[in-house]
């Protein structure tokens, strides 16, 4: 068992200064282009989810591993938000404080940790109840890094005892870095995205109350319980009912003009 800060070998996460001395990592031309084409890939305008489905997939490809799982930073909590082989139901709902298990840990102190074997006897390992199959033997964690500050954590699991080589944990660092800024990026593109469509609703829905208000002459909060009520009873969203309120009224209006 190994743990990133134990050795001088390992004792950074490779920020962008050290990547530069260092140049292409890993030997085989195979790894080379693998890692040519992530650069490649993250210039390119992904939507969120998206790249992070690609970070698992070629995370996974290039490191042997039975299990992948990157978790996003989201104020002070670790987010998992991108997963291979198990538990899409645990996507965005399990969460980890910092320097919360092994996960947590690196991402506090922006370190990678290798357990080859035995990885639920670390100190820092948890055994989550939401992943109840998930006894893994040998763990690679490297945090994802956007200018030196951590924005996430990215996991491999193999079930039985692993032999992570140097070059599979130095790839694993190289993207780590790579990708973190365009992970930030992207999550920060998401969350604009959010709040824009959230006003867009808050916009819709005020209008809707607005048009049983004038029509039913009732009070703005009656306005809002019926729209409520509306959403509840026939299981659509807020938005598609206040939708209809309003498509309603401009069919109305049109048919009188």
């Amino acid at each position: 068992m190994s743990a990133f800060g134990e050795s001088p070998l390992y004792r950074a996460s490779l920020p962008l200064a050290r990547l530069a001395k260092l140049g292409p990592l890993p030997r085989e031309r195979s790894k080379v282009a693998d890692l040519q084409a992530v650069v490649s890939r993250m210039t390119a305008a992904v939507p969120f989810a998206e790249l992070l489905k690609e970070v698992v997939e070629f995370a996974t490809s290039v490191v042997k591993c039975d299990s992948c799982f990157v978790y996003v930073l989201e104020g002070n909590e670790l987010v998992l938000s991108a997963s291979r082989n198990s538990h899409p139901e645990a996507i965005g709902r399990l969460k980890l404080n910092l320097g919360q298990g092994i996960t947590g840990w690196v991402a506090k102190h922006r370190q990678p940790v290798v357990v080859f074997q035995n990885a639920c006897g670390d100190p820092r390992f948890q055994f989550f109840n939401e992943l109840p199959e998930d006894r893994f033997e040998s763990f690679l964690s490297v945090p994802l890094l956007s200018r030196g500050r951590v924005v996430g954590v990215i996991n491999l699991q193999n079930r039985a005892p692993h032999q992570y080589s140097h070059d599979e944990i130095t790839l694993l660092s190289t993207i780590g870095v790579l990708v973190g800024g365009e992970i930030e990026m992207a999550r920060l593109e998401k969350e604009n995205s959010d709040l824009t469509h959230r006003l867009e609703v808050r916009k819709l829905i005020e209008r809707a109350k607005g048009i049983l208000q004038q029509e039913l002459n009732i009070g703005e909060q009656e306005a809002y319980l019926m729209l409520q009520r509306q959403s509840q009873q026939r299981r659509l969203s807020m938005k598609d009912i206040a939708q209809a309120v309003v498509l309603s009224d401009a069919v109305t209006r049109g048919a009188t003009s």
